[in-house]
């Protein structure tokens, strides 16, 4: 069954229907999030443990959801907070940067699906922070720049420059292996 926002949020409001509420908040938006938080974590594990903790605090915070956007809008922009989070976190840990690939692997001419799907990947990794987040919003959710704007608290004229010089510098990224 689908549910709108209003019936996962009535259900909510109500005491006798709040189980009932975090079912329907799952199974409506996990897979959505999942999907946009793996993105931008790549890793399985890590974008399952983001997801479940983006669902707690959505459940936690929801009697707080003030309805001046989108119920998916607002879990997007939590969601995409806690994936930059970890991305931050993550980064502190680690002390060695991301080594390019092999010149060897740059060399072939024959790429499969898999090495080019790869090399974007790593590409994109290379944009920083906010130009990654409008990346993925727009290249694989197709989001719209307006609803962007709502999302990330950024206007669309920025957005668009943003995403931008990301596909320039993929661009680059790609060409110069």
């Amino acid at each position: 069954m689908a549910w709108t926002d209003s019936d996962i949020l009535q259900q909510f409001r109500d005491p006798r229907t709040r189980e009932k509420a975090f079912t329907a908040l799952t199974q409506q938006y996990s897979k959505r999030v999942y999907w946009h938080v793996r993105r931008m974590v790549e890793d399985h594990e890590d974008a399952n443990d983001i997801t479940q903790n983006v669902l707690v605090k959505v459940w936690r915070k929801l009697d707080d959801f003030r309805e001046e956007a989108g119920l998916f809008t607002w879990i997007y922009r939590i969601a995409t907070n806690e994936a930059l989070s970890f991305l931050e976190q993550r980064n502190r840990r680690q002390s060695v940067p991301l080594e390019p690939e092999s010149a060897s692997a740059a060399a072939g001419a024959y790429l499969d699906a898999e090495e080019a799907e790869d090399r974007l990947h790593h590409a994109i990794n290379t944009l920083p922070a906010r130009q990654k987040q409008v990346f993925l919003l727009r290249y694989y959710d197709e989001m719209p720049y307006e609803e962007m704007s709502s999302v990330l608290d950024t206007s669309v004229g920025a957005l668009k420059a943003s995403y931008h010089h990301a596909v320039q510098k993929i661009k680059e990224q790609l060409t110069s292996h």
